[in-house]
């Protein structure tokens, strides 16, 4: 079970009760129930694909989320540590047109198209991120090693396109983690 405020910000691939008809304050307009992401054919091409990981002692671990599209929203997480038996994670949501203009508004904001990774720390053994991104006509994919803190992020050779690059990352995992997280809650959020 979920809230129904949940079910109008994030319609999972389940069916879920019908939304109520009355209207919704002005500060609730994420969500709102909005147009399908199927009748929005001529709205501009959005995709986002961000994966780190490395192989290690416990196998290849890596979390992996992307939008798609078709406004689907889907996140896996495999790791090894502290388990015996391994399952990966792997969760799949709809959202709504309004949380995909707001993540192309963060992405936007960042200014992150105009960077470029050529200076930034090859991938190496631990581990890699892949950034990848399409909005319209622009389509742009970053990799880089993992970057622990800002400490090695001040320490490349291009600290200002590196430092964009992890605050970007870091708002969009926050941003996809609260969704998946308040998505899939088990008590509801009263």
């Amino acid at each position: 079970t979920t809230s129904r405020a949940l079910d109008r910000c994030c319609a999972s691939t389940t069916d879920w009760t019908a939304l109520p008809t009355a209207p919704s304050p002005p500060s609730l307009q994420l969500l709102r129930p909005v147009t399908p992401m199927a009748a929005m054919e001529g709205d501009e091409d959005f995709y986002v694909r961000y994966y780190t990981g490395h192989k290690g002692k416990f196998g290849h671990e890596f979390m992996e989320f992307e939008i798609q599209p078709n406004g689907k929203l889907r996140y896996a997480n495999d790791s090894g540590y502290k388990s015996e038996r391994r399952d990966m994670i792997r969760k799949e949501v709809t959202i709504t047109p309004a949380i995909i203009d707001e993540l192309k508004r963060i992405i936007n904001e960042s200014e992150v198209t105009q960077e470029d990774d050529n200076q930034w720390p090859e991938p190496d053994r631990g581990g890699r991120q892949e950034l990848e991104i399409k909005i319209g006509s622009e389509h742009i994919s970053f990799t880089c090693a993992k970057i622990g803190s800002l400490l090695d992020v001040q320490d490349s050779p291009d600290p200002d396109g590196l430092r964009i690059f992890y605050y970007l990352v870091q708002d969009l995992k926050c941003f996809i983690f609260s969704l998946i997280s308040l998505h899939f809650k088990i008590k509801p959020i009263p």
